[in-house]
Parts: C-alpha cells; sequence; structure tokens
C-alpha cells in the first residue's frame, strides 16, 4: 500500500521582518519526516512524502496515494488551516489518518474548543475572547480593564493568540498579574500574530499532558506532569520553557498524582477527545488545580518529532517506541475506514 505524508518542513532562511521568532514553531524538520518513512516502510508499505500546499495537490492529483498520514499544520493565520489537508483528501476520496477536517478546524480556535468541551461538563477556565479592528490599534487601552471586570474573570490571567498552537505567542509576558497590563499585552498579540486573543484565568497548579489514542473506544496512552525545576506558583509552559526544557523542566511519566485524579484527568482528556470528534490520536493539556482538571486545549496534530515531542516523550515512558506509535495511528486509522 502507499501511504502519503503530508507535512510543513520548516524553510531555511530568515523569517519574514517584522514576523514573530516562532512563525514556523509549528513545522516539522526533516528527521520527523524521515523517522515516520521508515516506520510506514517497516510496516511494509511505500511512503511518499507529499508536503503541503500546491506540490500536495499537483501529487494527489498526478498519483493518489492509498491513505495519507497527515501532519501538516497548514501556513498564514487562519483558523481553518490545520483543515485544508483533510478537505483536499475528503474532495477528492483519499482517506487519511487522524481528525476531519471540522475537527481540526474546531481544535484550532481556542475559544470555540473550550466552549464545546464545557457543553460535555469538562471544567474549563474561565477566559474572555477579545478581537481588534483589522489594522494597528491605537486606542489608550482603557476600555480593557473593564471587559476583564465585566465577565468577573480574576487576576491573574493568561493571554494567548487564539488560533496558534506550539505554544506560538504564549511567553513569560503573557501572564498578566495587573488589569493595566491587559491592554498593552493584548494589542501587541493581536498585531503581532493577526488573530484575537483568549484571556483565562490562570490556573496555578500541576501542567499536565495526555496522550491518547484509538477510536472504538479511545485510550489514554499515558499522562504527564511538567515540573517546572525551579519551584514557583506562577510557572507558564511557556515557549521560552520548552525552547530551553532539559534545564528548566522535568518530565514526569506516569504523572505522580494521586490515584483520583489520574482518574479525574483521564476521564476528562476522553470526554473531550469524543465530543471533539477526534479521531485516531490526540494530546489533550490541563492544569491541575485541588484535583480538579482544567482543560487548556486538543492537540488533533500533535508533534510527532521522535526526540523532543510531548506525546513522544509520554510514548517513551510508558514502553512504545516512535515505530509503534506510528503504526498504532496507521492501524486504528484503515480500521475506522474500513481498510484492509
Amino acid at each position: 500500500m502507499k501511504i502519503g505524508i503530508a507535512f510543513d518542513l520548516k524553510p531555511k532562511g530568515p523569517l519574514p521582518e517584522g514576523a514573530p521568532d516562532d512563525l514556523h514553531e509549528e513545522f516539522d524538520s526533516p528527521a520527523t519526516i524521515q523517522a515516520i518513512a521508515e516506520a510506514i516502510r517497516a510496516m511494509g508499505h511505500t511512503p511518499v512524502e507529499l508536503g503541503d500546499g500546491r506540490e500536495l495537490l499537483t501529487k494527489l492529483l498526478a498519483d493518489p496515494p492509498d491513505l495519507v498520514f497527515n501532519l501538516a499544520e497548514g501556513t498564514g493565520t487562519s483558523r481553518n488551516r490545520e483543515a485544508r489537508v483533510p478537505a483536499v483528501c475528503e474532495m477528492l476520496g483519499i482517506p487519511h489518518t487522524g481528525s476531519d477536517v471540522l475537527t481540526l478546524a474546531l481544535c484550532l480556535d481556542k475559544d470555540m474548543c473550550r466552549r464545546t468541551v464545557q457543553d460535555a461538563n469538562v471544567v474549563v477556565p474561565e477566559g474572555l475572547f477579545i478581537s481588534l479592528p483589522d489594522g494597528d490599534y491605537d486606542g489608550d487601552y482603557q476600555e480593557f480593564p473593564g471587559m476583564v471586570e465585566e465577565t468577573g474573570l480574576k487576576l491573574p490571567l493568561i493571554a494567548k493568540p487564539v488560533w496558534e498552537g506550539s505554544s506560538k505567542g504564549i511567553r513569560a509576558t503573557s501572564l498578566i498579574e495587573r488589569l493595566e497590563d491587559v491592554g498593552p499585552t493584548v494589542v501587541r498579540l493581536c498585531n503581532e500574530y493577526n488573530q484575537g486573543v483568549l484571556l483565562e484565568e490562570f490556573i496555578a497548579g500541576e501542567e499536565v499532558t495526555v496522550g491518547v489514542v484509538g477510536n472504538d473506544p479511545p485510550r489514554v496512552i499515558g499522562c504527564m506532569r511538567v515540573v517546572p525545576k525551579q519551584k514557583t506558583d506562577r510557572f507558564v509552559y511557556s515557549l521560552e520553557v520548552k525552547r530551553d526544557w532539559e534545564r528548566r523542566v522535568s518530565y514526569e511519566t506516569p504523572a505522580k498524582l494521586p490515584h483520583e485524579t489520574i482518574v479525574a484527568i483521564e476521564t476528562a482528556a476522553l470526554e473531550a477527545f469524543e465530543i471533539l470528534g477526534c479521531r485516531d490520536l490526540a494530546r489533550i493539556d490541563f492544569r491541575v488545580r485541588d484535583g480538579v482538571p482544567y482543560f487548556l486545549e486538543a492537540n488533533p496534530l500533535p508533534g510527532l518529532n521522535p526526540d523532543s515531542g510531548d506525546l513522544l516523550l509520554i510514548c517513551k515512558a510508558m514502553g512504545i517506541s516512535h515505530a509503534e506509535l506510528i503504526k498504532t495511528v496507521i492501524t486504528e486509522a484503515m480500521a475506522r475506514i474500513g481498510m484492509k
């Protein structure tokens, strides 16, 4: 069977002028694509690199594969960018791994995603979505404290670009301790990332991420706690931390938390996975305070770098190799589709 790999590589060379330095943070390295291709080959299939964008379209039309292994994040700032490959595959009648168009678009939009999981009685932090008019904001920031006070949001807050992943835009400066800092932080993020901003109550507690695979039923493969090496009640799992993880955090799998807390986290992860319509695999992130897991986001296109992706760190600790994870995703997708 021929399996095409849809992906975005981190481009070489300087970033466009004025672009944030995390513009390509979600994109993959050649080593990741090579590792996935080797896993596909070990299964007895033929891997074909499709890339993304026009290159992918040309290859799909000229010589369609039997299955597309999708990890393409899409370019730009559209909230639909992660859904483009599934949309094309659906239109052309080519099956693919992972979640469908609706789920990928929904999960990328942090505000809509949190409201959806809330409908399944999964606890989320209190939040407020702010979208500014097109163009640079030239106001005096006076309206922002009132927005926060009207919704009852309590400080401190975390500010996030609403349509990004891989902690893009989430820095140490995203933690807001004072009302007068809300306006400057929101405006800066809106202008840098060309999208709205989600403000959420900061949950002072444990940072936990959960790996989920399968479909009928989905199953948790492990819970990982991210432990800061320097103790603080204001820990933010920011981009700076992720880029310097070996020095700044420890990854603990299985998470050393009370049994009832682990059960609550795993239950919430599976409920979020199902109500969001995730398929085959996902990573679900939480903050845990007083034993209660607060949903942060779902990533149905988790990073698959064999050495540093959070999902792969969970797998390694649970005795699952990179090749075994890729095989599981493909096997689950084939079973779901009805392919032999």
